[in-house]
């Protein structure tokens, strides 16, 4: 019997099976598939009513005959309240936000994957569990904690080892956005390396790596994806990060010069002054605009990252 007698004799098989299977199988299969069908599609259509919302609040003022969009966003002016002059510049928040997330990237990316190969690696069975159980734990903690840690303890320290006049400034939020950033970074670095095939950890071995060479030149590209996604990940969460930055960046708003200047980042200000903006108004809609900014700056990132992403696959 040829392979292809053999495929054609499994198909009959199949489908005379499929035949004999009562209708109420039959009905609850495809009830099934179209369950998972409605999962599938919901975190899309969910996205997308949520940026259909925040647009649909912010489109009166942006196609409004007064505002000007280059002056938002390349105006580090922020007078929302002013009785003279309302100004609605996002440029300084707009900096503020890159510079904490880079310096929170900039700590935590090393850190987080240096301890994902550690834990994966590395360490012993029960010094694994002791420390992937601390890792949840610090993953657990809520952002108005790190806040609160940020502002009574962190800043003391900063004052203290740089003499800094405040102690609330970048340095703080990136310090604890980093701590935040981490946990996610090491839990999904984790898992995409013990995503390698043995036979690659095998293999090297064979051909006489040591366990750094082993680390650096085979499960590091052969987990690359996934540790991008990690990254990825970090970003996203100190880029939307709110109560701990509003706590521990001093929520000025002007443009950072260095590290220990204080800065308002775009989601500490929507938080701050939401709940404050008469509904309806410029003010309140411009809240809603930085939202749509937001969306806007994720989406990009997002799409940045699928395109390295896809430029690592065909290589």
């Amino acid at each position: 019997m040829t392979a292809a007698d053999s495929t054609q004799k499994q198909k009959v098989s199949f489908a005379v099976r499929q035949a004999r299977r009562p209708a109420w199988a039959l009905l609850g299969e495809k009830a099934l598939t179209v369950l998972i069908y409605i999962c599938g599609i919901s975190a899309i259509l969910f996205v997308l009513s949520i940026f259909i919302f925040v647009f649909k609040e912010a489109a009166p003022i942006l196609f409004g005959g007064n505002f000007s969009l280059s002056q938002f966003l390349f105006s580090d002016q922020w007078y929302p309240t002013s009785e003279v002059n309302k100004r609605y510049g996002v440029w300084a928040m707009i900096a503020g936000t890159f510079s904490v997330t880079a310096l929170a990237m900039a700590l935590a990316v090393p850190f987080g994957l240096g301890a994902a190969i550690y834990v994966s690696e590395f360490c012993g069975p029960r010094v694994k569990e002791t420390l992937k159980i601390t890792i949840e734990l610090l993953a657990a903690i809520p952002s108005v904690v790190w806040g609160f840690i940020g502002l009574t303890v962190m800043s003391k320290l900063i004052v203290t080892f740089t003499g800094a006049a405040v102690g609330v400034n970048i340095l703080n939020g990136g310090i604890i956005l980093a701590l935040m950033s981490v946990p996610i970074i090491v839990s999904i670095g984790e898992d995409a390396l013990k995503a390698v095939p043995d036979s690659y950890r095998e293999a090297g071995v064979a051909l006489g790596a040591t366990r750094w060479q082993l680390v650096w030149r085979v499960l590091l590209p052969a987990a690359k994806t996934g540790l991008l996604a990690a990254v990825l990940l970090g970003v996203g969460r100190a880029v939307g990060e709110t109560m701990a930055v509003l706590m521990a960046t001093g929520h000025a708003v002007h443009i950072p010069h260095s590290i220990l200047d204080s800065v308002r980042t775009l989601t500490a200000n929507i938080a701050a002054e939401l709940g404050e903006a008469p509904a309806e108004s410029d003010h309140y809609r411009v809240l809603f605009l930085i939202g749509v900014l937001l969306f806007t700056i994720t989406f990009v990132v997002n799409l940045a990252a699928d395109m390295v992403v896809k430029g690592i696959r065909r290589k």
